[in-house]
């Protein structure tokens, strides 16, 4: 092929719907979204002096993707510990599992306004420096003088476990479009190692806080021992957020209206609904365990090893659900999947464990994964795709903490998890539905 004729080709590649170039190149992971996009002037890729910076910062980016779900799947963990030695009221419990997630959701639009001021490499050294501190006040006792224990820990933890959810929303809308803009020659090699930190994330958290909880005897070293991670990435993304220029930014409205679009809101509602299911796991599946008479250190293994498994199902069912035009089939699958996993975990002979938490991560991963693809699939620029997914990270996550909130107040009100067992086959079943009406090919417009 000649270079005009290569030219050409890739000049109509590029005016092709998203969908249709995915098809094309599936491995490409499309789902990383630049929130920056309709910045003027275009924020340049971060100024590096050779490759071997390059590398370096390739390696912070995911370093910080290691980071961001440990919050989530170490704390329960050890809930049963944190619940009894702090003697926490029910309301503590269900607030401390669903305000992280609610405040994905509510910090989820400030970060591209701060990267505006600041840029996007500073935003995310100062969440990394919010991430360090409330990771290390959440398990502190701050002693309020005959208050006794309730009241020592539990300003600590809510403020902590807030601090590192406002953190976790700005590294989730900023560190895809870093990624993109940064390593274009290697999309899919960073794109694949930026994700896989992620889950490796929730895994470490849910297998190793227990097993340092029976080493210690202590749920407070327990928890604290996931701010030295944060801490060693912070220190090392230092040097390069500080040395970037800083390069005022305005914002363009390009894109359509995506809030008034019937495509853009079954996508969405879709993404709740699998959120509603992804953050009960992390938050709830562990206890449900140990209350089924599964041991904490087998429990939090269990755990672990479902969301591996949630490796492998976002690994394929992007390029899978990419290479047909209409994704229904899948996106119904993989919702049954989740939905029946979950309530198996509950319900499911407790012999056969290891098959529902296998069914509930394979279902889990491919869901979330598929939910994100849509974001890629249902739209045809890059601008409108970014109002999409900041659409879709505010009500997806702000809505999608309703599920660990409902699980925790079942379970305070019936004292059992079979309750939020019926709630995740209804919550299943929608999800099936909704993603069968966003996995029609159509496109937000």
């Amino acid at each position: 092929m000649t270079e005009a004729t290569d030219a050409a080709a890739k000049k109509r590649r590029t005016g092709q719907p998203a969908a249709e170039r995915q098809a094309e190149n599936p491995v490409q992971p499309d789902n990383l979204v630049d929130a920056e996009i309709d910045e003027l002037p275009a924020p340049a890729p971060t100024a590096l002096g050779s490759r071997r910076q390059l590398a370096y910062l390739g390696l912070c980016l995911v370093l910080i993707g290691l980071n961001l779900r440990t919050v989530f799947s170490s704390f329960s963990a050890v809930l049963p510990e944190v619940t009894a030695q702090a003697s926490l009221p029910g309301w503590a419990v269900v607030v401390l599992t669903t305000a992280p997630v609610t405040l994905l959701g509510v910090f989820a639009p400030a970060a591209p306004v701060l990267a505006r001021r600041l840029g996007a490499e500073r935003v995310l050294l100062g969440a990394m420096a919010v991430l360090t501190a409330g990771l290390l006040l959440r398990p502190a006792e701050l002693g309020f003088p005959g208050a006794g224990q309730v009241a020592g820990h539990l300003p600590a933890l809510l403020a902590g476990t807030a601090a590192c959810g406002a953190a976790i929303a700005l590294c989730n809308v900023l560190l895809p479009g870093l990624v993109k803009r940064d390593f274009p020659h290697r999309l899919g090699l960073m794109g694949g190692l930026y994700t896989t930190a992620i889950c490796a994330s929730a895994a470490l958290g849910a297998g190793l806080t227990y097993p340092v909880y029976t080493a210690t005897g202590e749920w407070t070293l327990a928890l604290w021992s996931w701010a030295v991670p944060a801490a060693v990435v912070l220190l090392l993304f230092l040097p390069v957020a500080v040395r970037q220029p800083r390069v005022k930014h305005q914002a363009v409205s390009t894109g359509v209206n995506v809030w008034r679009s019937a495509v853009a809101w079954q996508v969405t509602i879709f993404m709740v609904l699998q959120a509603m299911m992804s953050f009960s796991v992390f938050a709830w599946l562990a206890p449900i365990l140990r209350e089924r008479g599964v041991d904490g250190g087998t429990a939090g293994l269990i755990v672990s090893v479902s969301i591996v498994l949630q490796m492998l199902g976002s690994l394929f069912a992007p390029a899978l659900a990419s290479r047909f035009r209409d994704q229904r089939t899948i996106n119904t699958v993989v919702a049954l999947m989740t939905g029946g996993g979950f309530a198996l975990s509950i319900f499911g002979p407790l012999e056969l464990i290891w098959v529902w938490a296998g069914l509930l991560g394979l279902g889990q991963g491919s869901l979330t994964a598929v939910a994100l693809t849509m974001i890629m699939l249902r739209t045809r620029d890059g601008h409108t795709a970014a109002h999409l997914s900041g659409m879709m990270q505010g009500v997806g996550y702000g809505l999608g903490s309703t599920g660990t909130l409902m699980v925790g107040q079942l379970h305070q009100a019936t004292g059992s998890f079979k309750a939020a067992g019926l709630l995740f086959i209804m919550v299943g079943l929608l999800a099936a539905v909704f993603g069968y009406r966003a996995g029609r090919n159509r496109y937000v417009s």
